[in-house]
């Protein structure tokens, strides 16, 4: 599942953290990455090390576990602190798949990365080139979306950012573990659970209501890792 969320962060919000990033120390991005993707991958990163980076993080996970939508269709078990990275003229990230284990800091708890997410940092128009492409069974899907808004979708996929040949594309990028491992059935719970709410609101609850409340959170106990 590919999925826009929009306004997760108001456009003050985004413009005090692009004020307090260009303050912050910027390392090459292949340091965080394999030696493959060390290949394909050409652009900056804020140092994760850094205090900056950890209370920006800390700031993008409570707005990002705010969103209704993002948890209905995550589930999150775990989530990683967000990373930041920006791609100036000429950088680009070569088609890649994530990682399938990351660790949690502090803990060094092991997470399997069942979804990943970038929000945008930058308005489109401030850059040209810089989409991110997802790859799935239905093709390539391109997305640019305005600064706040984040998309997310499985780990699996293999996916690129297209160079940049104008300006700079700003990011928050991240990736979580589900409470549900299997694409398929979070897809179907998102969609049960929207359909719910949506009902909600247009009739008010019923008794048909509390029969596919009961049926949702029964699929979720039968396929949830808790």
């Amino acid at each position: 599942m590919l999925l826009h969320i929009p306004q997760v962060l108001s456009p003050d919000e985004v413009a005090t953290l692009r004020e307090r990033l260009d303050a912050g120390a910027w390392v090459d991005g292949r340091a965080t990455v394999g030696a493959q993707g060390a290949q394909v991958k050409h652009n900056r990163q804020l140092d994760e090390a850094s205090p900056l980076a950890q209370e920006l993080a800390r700031a993008v996970s409570a707005a990002v576990l705010r969103q209704p939508r993002f948890v209905s269709a995550a589930l999150p078990r775990h989530l990683l602190p967000p990373f930041f990275n920006r791609y100036t003229s000429g950088q680009q990230y070569g088609e890649h798949v994530d990682g399938a284990i990351r660790f949690l800091p502090g803990s060094g708890q092991p997470m399997r990365t069942d979804l990943s997410a970038t929000l945008f940092l930058a308005e489109p128009d401030a850059y040209d080139g810089g989409d991110l492409v997802v790859c799935d069974t239905y093709g390539e899907h391109a997305v640019k979306l305005p600064a706040g808004d984040l998309v997310l979708y499985p780990s699996t996929s293999l996916h690129r950012v297209e160079p940049v040949t104008r300006g700079e594309r700003v990011a928050a990028f991240m990736w979580l573990q589900s409470m549900v491992r299997d694409d398929g059935q979070r897809s179907q719970l998102y969609e049960l659970d929207q359909a719910i709410q949506a009902l909600r609101a247009r009739v008010g609850d019923c008794a048909e209501l509390v029969t596919l409340t009961g049926v949702y959170h029964n699929l979720l106990r039968r396929w949830a890792e808790v």
